[in-house]
């Protein structure tokens, strides 16, 4: 159940505001959406967009996988610290990953922080909080297993239109550069039924794309030693009705088989869109990464994919500079972009994660000499995206409406949406009413990088439920107090702009 879709009994000026700030992965933005909804469900309205720390709780949902994390979260702490003191009975929670690895260090080195929970048991935010009131001391509670899955607590959406649906949490394997196993623990698979009913429950409230989630979502079914329990899961999405797009992130080249494949291919509501982190071109600098599969192996997936479904948009992560690259084999990973010619690609430059074997590795790249690579990396996926782009050129797709995806819409009587493979597109306005999660059929004018134009007219417009729902959810927002308020950002993979730092962390 939506907690954005409840109506609130009691007025914003006597209610408890909350603001929560997510940084790293999209697990984390599904578990924001999770610890919204517990704080809605516990009486607290969302402090309006642009508060920057007032309102009376803020939560930071944190991410450790790079190397100033923790450097980062201190210091928003600390421009909390004065605030804190001149409004009593403000309150600061601290989750995610940095607080399972760091523990008691963050309320000794931020003595006003009154909550820290850890990955596994966000759903203990609103009791702790209340206990920390209560009690006025730092309620510091990490569990060491999962508690409950993220999609089984209370929920506030901030799509009307399209939903992350989690499959697993953990990971297996044992990247040398990731410490996400050691802060979400082992892969733990959620029943197939569980998150088919959740699916149908979205639907019926009008989402009608949905994005599997899970740190290693290809490896779904290893719990009951069933190997094709995630393309099974696939075809089960094309069997329900009203679900127009299915997705899913992020998978991993060792758990790729065929019959994942051929789901892709043979179940019509599943995209042609595909995200896979290559991470390194080279065998060595795999296998120093820790990373099963070779770059033959990883070439080799992507022929069948394309062999499969033609049209299929592949992405990837890739790391430049880990620890012992030479540059042959920064070459190699040069020659698999090529030969993969990736729509978009997340590039990262290696910074060090602290508790990852890595980290402590010899060979460590001078800053320079990553910054150089990095560039010729980023130059020759920038030509490659602008080539394969280009190909759309004529096409006419089908594009799901998105809110909050175009900055310069307003300024260029532009809306926006996302093509079947995910790609950005920027059309012209129709005359007709248009809203997001409706579907306009364009044909594409003009490519860039990093988005696609449609400058002609909108060939045709289908309004649809998902529609109607974003339109019953902005009436209902229009008809509440300013205090709550619905950000709506696109779901799907972010605009793939080729930063040094990433948002996610790197891994699958």
């Amino acid at each position: 159940m939506s907690s954005s879709d409840r109506s609130h009994a009691v007025d914003v000026q006597d209610s408890k505001t909350y603001e929560v700030r997510t940084y790293g992965c999209q697990m984390n933005v599904h578990d924001s959406e999770r610890l919204s909804g517990l704080l809605e469900d516990a009486g607290y309205v969302r402090a309006p967009e642009g508060s920057d720390g007032d309102a009376d709780v803020v939560v930071f949902n944190t991410c450790a996988v790079r190397e100033n994390a923790d450097n980062r979260l201190y210091g928003n702490l600390g421009r909390l610290a004065p605030m804190k003191t001149k409004r009593p009975g403000m309150q600061i929670a601290v989750g995610g990953c940095l607080a399972q690895k760091d523990r008691d260090t963050i309320v000794k080195k931020a003595p006003w922080v009154d909550v820290v929970f850890g990955t596994h048991n966000i759903g203990k935010l609103p009791v702790l909080l209340e206990r920390a009131r209560v009690q006025e001391e730092a309620q510091v509670e990490i569990a060491e297993s999962l508690e409950a899955f993220p999609s089984t607590l209370p929920t506030r959406r901030e799509s009307a239109y399209a939903a992350w649906v989690s499959i697993s949490v953990g990971c297996n394997n044992t990247c040398t550069f990731c410490i996400v196993p050691a802060l979400r623990g082992k892969e733990k698979d959620r029943r197939t039924g569980d998150i088919l009913a959740e699916i149908e429950a979205l639907v019926g409230e009008g989402v009608s794309e949905i994005t599997l989630l899970g740190q290693n979502v290809n490896a779904y079914g290893s719990d009951i030693g069933d190997r094709e329990a995630f393309s099974k899961l696939l075809r089960a999405c094309g069997r329900i009705e009203g679900l127009e797009r299915v997705r899913f992130t992020s998978p991993h080249p060792r758990d790729f088989t065929d019959d994942v494949i051929a789901a892709m291919a043979e179940t019509p509501n599943v995209m042609p869109q595909l995200h896979m982190p290559m991470q390194s071109g080279s065998d060595t600098v795999l296998k120093a990464m820790r990373r099963s599969y070779r770059q033959e192996r990883f070439l080799g997936i992507i022929d069948k994919v394309r062999a499969a479904i033609p049209d299929a948009a592949i992405t990837t992560d890739i790391i430049v500079g880990f620890p012992g690259e030479t540059e042959e084999d920064f070459e190699q990973t040069l020659h698999a972009v090529r030969e993969a010619r990736f729509s978009a690609a997340f590039t990262f430059q290696y910074s060090k994660r602290p508790g990852t074997p890595a980290a402590t590795m010899e060979g460590q790249i001078p800053k320079e000499v990553v910054q150089a690579r990095y560039e010729r990396l980023v130059a020759l996926q920038e030509e490659i995206a602008w080539d394969e782009n280009k190909k759309q050129v004529g096409r006419v797709l089908e594009l799901m409406v998105a809110e909050g995806e175009g900055r310069k819409d307003g300024a260029t009587h532009r809306l926006s949406g996302r093509a079947p493979d995910n790609r950005l597109v920027h059309f012209t306005k129709p005359d007709q009413d248009v809203r997001p999660g409706d579907v306009v059929t364009v044909e594409i004018t003009y490519a860039a990088p990093h988005h696609l134009l449609a400058e002609g007219a909108v060939l045709d417009v289908r309004r649809t439920r998902a529609g109607d729902a974003w339109e019953k959810r902005n009436a209902a927002r229009a008809a509440k107090p300013a205090g709550v308020m619905l950000g709506l950002p696109g779901i799907g993979a972010p605009q793939p702009l080729p930063v040094a730092a990433g948002s996610g962390c790197g891994c699958g």
